[in-house]
């Protein structure tokens, strides 16, 4: 019997139909890009391997010195990570937050990036977008990290531009924690001199050194809740800066708030969603920072939890993804000078890559404004 049943299979797998494997172009991306060979698969453009980079991009050693072989060329707007998080009040883990946010990334590919709400792909606009990797920051000595992360702001800033109508290269930093955006306005007010900031955050950041760390010392006084105190007081930014999706109690009723307008901010809290709609606060953003250079700045705990769990301090209450990004895309038409994302911790987010998904599009949104609004210094 045994005999019959391997005789069968053999008569069968004789007669049986030929494997026919797809051409090449078959194979679809973002696995490998299509190409037309004469010969074998290309595999030379797969994607997930090698360095991971925000969105596919090119990557280029901007912080090389000098213009030699590693000189990175020339660009337009500019991906830098900051890897630093011990500027914190609670859950530490930001440090990881520029490769959590690349990874996030991983689906995101220049060529196949049009957007189905403009129909637009802006990698394929006037501006060339590189992807500068980390800035080197000491995780031993805060004072020397924030000198690493100024002196890495200068050069890359200061590099020359692709397009030679606009001179000033354009950044956008992957936190870290919310302390190293105080490098980045160091930076744009050398180029651009004080800006509004527009600040999403479910917490004010504009706490005085004195009350939040510098009772234990000054240098602690510089963390990622006094970083906008602290730029108002080096003259960095201007008295048309404003809060969104503020949630997080305050320490002291009185002070914290009449200490955050002398810094120059007004305020929309979380909830004022449910009556302005995102239009209304799209519209209160835009009356605030009217005639101005913009920063803006993304703590991802503007996110409810839900949306955003991989964050150091998480509050309850917050906006959704879609209404972030709808609030961001309708900031159309401003001078956007600089960017970040901060706060990702991906230690603390889930398999589904919640939070590190959210804040890739957010940096795609922020890369958007910058491209669809050239600006001179």
């Amino acid at each position: 019997m045994n005999v019959l049943i391997s005789l069968a299979l053999l008569a069968a797998s004789v007669n049986g139909r030929d494997i026919v494997f797809p051409s090449v172009a078959g194979y679809q991306t973002p696995f490998s890009m299509q190409r037309n060979l004469d010969d074998g698969v290309d595999i030379s453009s797969a994607k997930f391997a090698g360095l991971t980079t925000f969105a596919n991009l090119p990557y280029a050693h901007c912080l090389a010195a000098g213009a030699g072989a590693d000189a990175p060329g020339q660009y337009d707007i500019a991906i830098l990570g900051a890897p630093f998080d011990t500027g914190v009040t609670a859950r530490p883990g930001a440090r990881y937050g520029p490769g959590g946010i690349r990874l996030g990334s991983r689906r995101i590919v220049p060529e196949m990036a049009y957007s189905v709400y403009t129909g637009k792909n802006i990698f394929k606009e006037w501006a060339k977008i590189v992807d500068c990797g980390d800035a080197p920051l000491t995780v031993l000595d805060n004072t020397l990290a924030l000198k690493q992360l100024d002196a890495a702001h200068k050069v890359v800033s200061g590099r020359a531009t692709n397009n030679t109508e606009y001179s000033v290269p354009r950044i956008v930093t992957l936190g870290g924690d919310h302390t190293t955006t105080l490098s980045a306005l160091r930076s744009t007010f050398h180029h651009w001199g004080p800006v509004s900031v527009i600040h999403f955050d479910s917490h004010i950041d504009t706490w005085d050194p004195k009350v939040l760390g510098g009772g234990i010392s000054d240098y602690a006084g510089v963390n990622h809740g006094t970083f906008l105190h602290i730029a108002h007081e080096e003259g960095l930014i201007r008295n048309t800066s404003i809060h969104a999706g503020i949630r997080a109690p305050v320490a002291n009723k009185h002070y914290d708030l009449r200490n955050d307008k002398s810094c120059g901010f007004d305020l929309i809290t979380a909830r004022a969603i449910d009556r302005l709609t995102p239009e209304g606060i799209i519209r209160r953003l835009k009356d605030r920072v009217a005639g101005t250079k913009v920063y803006i700045s993304v703590d991802i705990d503007v996110l409810d939890p839900a949306y955003a769990p991989a964050t150091g301090t998480a509050e309850v209450g917050g906006w959704t993804t879609r209404e972030l990004l709808t609030i961001l895309d309708g900031l159309d038409g401003l001078d956007v000078i600089g960017a970040d994302v901060v706060e990702v911790a991906p230690i603390y987010d889930n398999p589904g890559e919640t939070t590190t998904l959210a804040a890739s599009e957010v940096v795609l949104s922020l890369l958007t404004l910058m491209v669809n609004r050239p600006v001179n210094s």
